[in-house]
């Protein structure tokens, strides 16, 4: 199937009521996306519910096969086990996807795509195009410039990722376990496995199989490796934190390039970097910051400084909104990519849900 031409593109959003589907709609209309109608797709119990659109109001319906019909584009944000079986069916319909879950980012014949990293991986699509995890998504981005310039031989990296990150629910506990907290009660934890109110939780997501990596530390090594094209010569290490700050994902990381950088010419290169805005004055008190960070496209960088314990080592700090430029915005971006490319079409053969 074929788009009829930019301006007849019908969109579907899939999870439009969660954290990032809502963020998805208020980014295309921001970006003015070229759809001619956005449908809303969600539970049967969302369906009939309005939600904010552009200047007016949006339908939601429930997913079902009726309701994909006549789609152009999906981007899905509805959680791994709807996308594992609705996605081939949305593509089996005639639509491309954009997933935000992890079901889909490592198989093989999906590409992993970042706007400002490797677009060119769209290209290869099958019907469907995964976004990577938020916090992978921002660090990638000022990763990729140094990659090409100086080579990065091992990677290290300490996040401190924000309870949006895990929806609404999580949201709504941080506040409630704060309040509770203030007014000297015992806040009840129910999101994670400890109250998250004035705390930090050296877990995100879970432990599998006997192995002291989370799932999402795990995710994000092999996620860099696929985005950025790296092998096992180039060695990563994650540790996720959940932190009680209630939007934008903050990371150090330390990076060892294959040839000198030095922190003034890391934070020139990073400066003309798409996608990348440079907050290095430290003595000043600028430098990246969550709230600043918060409702911003941008990745945010700074603290860029010599690591002295080791050569060509640098680190760095790097900010971003997780449910923005980690989720929705580019899902939009990949969205406009394909649209730029004239690859808003289903090839033959498509997604194989196998």
């Amino acid at each position: 199937m074929s788009a009829a031409g930019a301006s007849g593109l019908r969109v579907g959003v899939l999870g439009a009521t969660g954290a990032v589907g809502s963020t998805v709609l208020q980014v295309l209309s921001e970006r003015s996306f070229p759809a001619s109608e956005v449908v809303p797709l969600a539970s049967a119990r969302s369906a009939g519910k309005r939600l904010p659109y552009a200047d007016d109001e949006v339908e939601c319906r429930e997913l079902s096969e009726e309701s994909i019909q006549g789609l152009d584009i999906v981007i899905s944000s509805a959680g791994g086990a709807v996308s594992s079986e609705w996605a081939p069916r949305i593509v089996a319909a005639g639509a491309v996807v954009v997933d935000n879950t992890s079901y889909w980012r490592m198989h093989e014949q999906v590409p992993l795509v970042v706007s400002e990293v490797n677009p060119d991986a769209a290209d290869s699509h099958r019907g469907l195009v995964a976004n990577p995890n938020c916090s992978t998504m921002q660090m990638v981005v000022a990763l990729k410039p140094i990659l090409d310039v100086a080579g990065i031989e091992r990677l290290i990296v300490s996040t401190y990722q924000s309870v949006s990150g895990t929806g609404n629910r999580a949201i709504e506990e941080l506040r409630s376990q704060s309040a509770a907290v203030l007014a000297g009660e015992e806040p009840v934890a129910h999101v994670y496995p400890h109250r998250i109110a004035f705390n930090v939780l050296p877990q995100v997501e879970t432990f599998k199989g006997g192995d002291d990596y989370t799932t999402e530390e795990r995710k994000m090594i092999a996620e860099i490796r696929k985005i950025l094209g790296v092998g096992t010569e180039t060695g990563i290490s994650a540790t996720c934190a959940r932190v009680p700050v209630f939007n934008a994902h903050s990371e150090s990381v330390n990076l060892q390039t294959r040839d000198d950088l030095s922190p003034e010419a890391c934070r020139e290169l990073l400066a003309s970097a798409p996608g990348v805005v440079v907050l290095d004055d430290p003595a000043e008190g600028i430098y990246p910051l969550a709230t600043a960070a918060a409702g911003r496209d941008e990745v945010l960088v700074g603290r860029i400084r010599r690591d002295d314990s080791h050569e060509r080592c640098l680190n760095l700090w790097i900010v971003g909104d997780n449910l923005r430029k980690g989720a929705a915005t580019n899902a939009v971006q990949v969205a406009e990519v394909l649209v730029e490319r004239d690859l808003v079409r289903v090839p033959d053969p498509a997604l194989d849900a196998g």
